[in-house]
């Protein structure tokens, strides 16, 4: 296995995951939302350094990945986020947009840094409130005096955030775009954003988030509330009732906002060590990982994007897609998901079977870390399995994943 590994890691040690905890994901305008983006990624990163037995005092860097850039503090993102969380001064920071891949782009860079021996133990982790997405207004427009008559602007940071104005195509299109090339129809994403949502239900009640879960503390009408699961869910959503609903990018097209990703706030945070200071610090692995690879693709069907990052990463890996145990692909929306099953002939009885971002949400800088903290714990939870895929689609044209391996 570990000259597997070396494969992708050119002959240095592995790199284990230690640690991995969540927020809940909560849905948009929900208990989250007066959360900023830095006090939820604090929040994930504090519990999982705490669960991984890691000191604050002993990592060496930090990357968080963040999209919208919707807290005041922003641009100090990473920074803010390990010094709150008790890094080190002398530890940098690094903030990550790689949009919907952010929070694997983090551990990607993480790993970077072990493999060129320049860190031991790394946070990684990925965050988002996009109910506080700004309404923006061009500073030319206001700074310097406003003609009368003329009045002033605001633009939509969200609605800014979800199209990719280089093509000027929004992400549903992006869709819409791959459900006409892989014809895929109405009533099977559908079915399959039912899916989603009922195998998240059933997860729920398994308890199957348990160990990556990280509960946060709220204050709500006076009163304080533990809020320890993901708002956005609606596990009793049936076919029959989704159908009723218009599309929303195409005249008879298939994506809905039943059948798409959720709007959500959420953090996630993973910690990455390096073989010498597992040893050193007597931690206890999660996971290995195996390979790496990010990809570009066609940017108005950018949604395939995670096909052939999958491929090369597999390839890296020395193993075939249909070796790993487990594939999570991030459902941006269920045409997009549909076409990389089609594409890459994957098997739906091991794909996103505890639900996806159909159903949790899709807190765009958070999801990366959300499939990697979930199946880093899902090594805890389960037995007999080796390998595993997290992987996303990425607006502009871009996919990545990542192969983990039991440790």
């Amino acid at each position: 296995l570990l000259s597997k590994t070396k494969i992708m890691l050119k002959g240095t040690s592995s790199i284990f995951i230690v640690g991995a905890k969540r927020t809940p994901f909560g849905s948009f305008g929900g208990s989250l939302k007066n959360l900023s983006a830095t006090q939820l990624g604090t929040h994930a990163t504090k519990a999982a350094l705490e669960s991984s037995g890691v000191k604050p005092e002993v990592v060496d860097s930090v990357f968080f990945g963040n999209v919208i850039q919707s807290s005041p503090d922003a641009a100090y993102l990473a920074r803010h986020v390990g010094l709150q969380s008790g890094v080190p001064i002398a530890s940098p920071a690094l903030t990550v947009n790689r949009l919907c891949g952010s929070g694997f782009e983090t551990v990607i860079q993480g790993a970077k840094e072990i493999q060129l021996g320049l860190a031991n133990i790394v946070v990684c982790g990925g965050t988002e409130n996009m109910s506080s997405a700004p309404l923006t207004l061009d500073g030319n427009a206001a700074r310097w005096g406003v003609n009368l008559g003329s009045g002033l602007q605001l633009t939509d940071s969200l609605w800014s955030g979800l199209t990719d104005s280089n093509t000027n195509t929004p992400m549903g299109m992006t869709a819409e775009n791959l459900a006409e090339q892989y014809e895929i129809s109405r009533e099977q994403c559908d079915e399959y954003a039912v899916r989603s949502q009922t195998l998240w239900g059933e997860a729920k009640e398994a308890g199957h988030f348990d160990l990556e879960m990280a509960p946060v503390e709220v204050e709500i009408k006076r009163k304080t509330e533990i809020i320890d699961t993901d708002e956005h869910p609606r596990p009793g959503t049936k076919v029959e009732k989704i159908g009723s609903l218009r599309p929303v990018f195409k005249k008879d097209g298939v994506v809905t906002a039943a059948n798409a990703s959720g709007i959500c706030d959420g953090a996630g945070s993973i910690i990455l060590a390096s073989e010498a200071a597992v040893l050193e610090h007597n931690l206890t692995p999660l996971a290995r990982l195996v390979s790496h690879h990010t990809a570009g693709c066609e940017p108005t069907c950018m949604g395939i994007g995670p096909v052939p990052a999958i491929r090369k990463a597999c390839e890296l890996a020395g193993i075939s897609v249909h070796d790993a145990d487990r594939v999570e692909i991030n459902e941006a929306f269920a045409a997009q998901y549909l076409a990389c099953e089609k594409e890459l002939g994957l098997d739906r009885s091991k794909t996103n079977i505890n639900g996806g971002a159909i159903s949790l949400g899709h807190p765009l800088g958070a999801s990366g870390s959300r499939i990697v903290a979930h199946l880093a714990n899902e090594y805890m939870r389960t037995e007999g399995t080796q390998y595993y895929i997290g992987a996303a689609c990425i607006g502009g044209g871009q996919g990545t994943a990542v192969v983990l391996e039991r440790a």
